[in-house]
C-alpha cells in the first residue's frame, strides 16, 4: 500500500524559502509513469497545483509560480521535495503532495494524496 506523507515547518518567516518533503513508502517515486506532485490550498481559495516531478525526474511547474518553485527528488530517500522562496502572507495554506497515476500527466487527476501540513507565513 503506497502512502505519501509531508513533513516540514509549520512557520515560516515572509521572504524566506519554504521547504516541504514528501516521503513515499509501499512504492518507488521511479516507478513508470507516474508524477509526483504538489498541491496546495490557500485560506479561502481552492485547490492549486504547483508542480510535479515524473518517475524520470522531469518537472512542471505552474506558470504563476515557475519563478520561485523548485521540486527536487532523492530517490535513495524515496522522496521528493518543494521549495518556494521569497514567500508572503499570501503562501499561507495547507500544502498537499499527491501521485498522479498515468496514461496522461497533467490532467490533474490524483490516486493518492498525503494528509496535508499547514504552512504559515508570519513575521
Amino acid at each position: 500500500q503506497v502512502q505519501l506523507q509531508e513533513s516540514g515547518p509549520g512557520l515560516v518567516r515572509p521572504s524566506q524559502t519554504l521547504s516541504l518533503t514528501c516521503t513515499v513508502s509501499g512504492g518507488s517515486i521511479t516507478t513508470n509513469y507516474y508524477a509526483w506532485t504538489w498541491i496546495r490550498q490557500s485560506s479561502g481559495k481552492g485547490l492549486e497545483w504547483m508542480g510535479d516531478i515524473a518517475y524520470d525526474g522531469s518537472t512542471y511547474y505552474s506558470p504563476s509560480l515557475k519563478s520561485r518553485t523548485s521540486i527536487t527528488r532523492d530517490t535513495s530517500k524515496n522522496s521528493f521535495s518543494l521549495q518556494l522562496s521569497s514567500v508572503t502572507p499570501e503562501d499561507t495554506g495547507v500544502y498537499y503532495c499527491a501521485r498522479e497515476p498515468p496514461p496522461v500527466r497533467g490532467r490533474g487527476v490524483y490516486d493518492l494524496w498525503g494528509q496535508g501540513t499547514q504552512v504559515t507565513v508570519s513575521s
